[in-house]
C-alpha cells in the first residue's frame, strides 16, 4: 500500500519560475523565443490571425434576431378597406393569407397573419386569420362580417 502511494504523481507540483538562471531550463528569455512582439510584456493578440481574415469576421451577423422567429404578416382594417375600394379585393372570397401573398399585399416569407382593428371597414368581409384583435373582431362583426382564427 505505502508503495502506491509513493508512485503516484506529486499532487502539489510547484509551478515554474521562469527567469531565474540559465540551469532552471526557463532562464533569460522566460521560454518566449528572441524579440518580436509577443516576447514584449503586456501583448495580447486576441483573434488575430496573421492578416488572414478573422474567423468573427468570416461568419455572419446574427447578434439577437432569432433565426427561427414565425414572421407575423400584420394588416389593418382600413388597409383591407383601402384595398376593396380599389377593387384589389373581390369581398365575395374567403381573405386569407395565402390571397394576400398571391395579391403580394404581404410578405410571402410570413407564417401568421393578424388582423388589427385601426381604421373603419365599411364593407362586409369574410377572414380567414391566425391571430385577431378584439377591436378587429367587434368592428368585423358589427357590419355583418366574420373572422375565423385558425388555431
Amino acid at each position: 500500500m505505502t508503495t502506491l502511494l509513493n508512485n503516484r504523481q506529486k499532487i502539489n507540483k510547484s509551478k515554474i519560475r521562469v527567469g531565474r538562471g540559465i540551469g532552471s531550463g526557463k532562464g533569460k528569455t522566460s521560454g518566449r523565443g528572441v524579440k518580436g512582439q509577443k516576447s514584449r510584456s503586456g501583448v495580447a493578440i486576441k483573434s488575430f490571425e496573421g492578416g488572414q481574415m478573422p474567423l468573427y469576421r468570416r461568419l455572419p451577423k446574427r447578434g439577437f434576431n432569432p433565426i427561427s422567429k414565425n414572421q407575423i404578416a400584420i394588416i389593418n382594417l382600413e388597409k383591407i378597406q383601402s384595398y376593396i375600394d380599389k377593387k384589389t379585393i373581390n369581398t365575395d372570397n374567403v381573405l386569407n393569407a395565402d390571397l394576400l401573398k398571391k395579391l403580394k399585399i404581404i410578405n410571402k416569407n410570413s407564417s401568421k397573419l393578424k388582423i388589427l382593428g385601426t381604421g373603419e371597414i365599411k364593407n362586409k368581409v369574410n377572414i380567414e386569420a391566425n391571430l385577431a384583435s378584439k377591436s378587429a373582431i367587434e368592428k368585423l362583426e358589427k357590419i355583418g362580417g366574420s373572422i375565423q382564427l385558425k388555431k
